[in-house]
């Protein structure tokens, strides 16, 4: 996948920025495609601080598109159909300041799946502007990490041979936990 996206990129150079941007927004909405690869290809084609940068302006752009896609469609439909985490249940009740900061923490958590994250903000009573702020500002973090991680894998430096080493790991030990279960 991440080898068509820089295909896609150097055929069409002069649209590029604009067709990561609509690729992220097309992830978000999904809510259950990882957007590594997209991260990645933007790194080897943009480089890393512009590849960066073009992942957190189509990061933002996504989750804006999704929430309010989600808050439009599925509002009335969901409300019951929701996971039973206590995270999800505060969310979907939290105004303000208080659904600000959950935001902000949930996006800044790599483990929180981004597009529950999005869907409960936009079924509950967040508005659009703190939820807007919030995913942006907790996006940054956690992307300036995974282009961090995914340069150093692509360049297989040292640090992202550890990298995925320990990524590697987790995924043996979710197995072997999900196995005992």
């Amino acid at each position: 996948m991440q080898d068509w996206v820089i295909g896609l990129f150097e055929n069409y150079r002069e649209t590029a920025i604009l067709i990561s941007v609509l690729l992220n927004v097309a992830i978000s909405i999904l809510g259950v495609v990882p957007s590594v690869f997209l991260t990645a290809a933007n790194i080897i084609v943009f480089g890393p601080v512009g590849g960066t940068m073009i992942s957190i302006a189509g990061e933002a752009a996504g989750a804006v598109v999704s929430f309010a896609l989600y808050r439009k469609g599925f509002k009335r439909w969901a409300g019951k159909r929701l996971p039973e985490k206590r995270w999800i249940h505060k969310l979907l009740n939290a105004r303000g300041k208080d659904a600000f900061l959950m935001i902000l923490a949930l996006r800044i958590l790599p483990f929180a799946p981004s597009g529950l994250v999005t869907f409960a903000a936009a079924i509950g009573s967040v508005g659009a502007v703190a939820f807007t702020l919030a995913s942006t500002i907790g996006k940054i973090p956690a992307l300036m990490i995974e282009s961090y991680s995914v340069y150093q894998v692509t360049e297989w430096t040292f640090q992202g041979k550890i990298i995925l080493v320990v990524f590697s790991l987790g995924i043996i030990l979710i197995g072997l936990k999900n196995k005992k279960k």
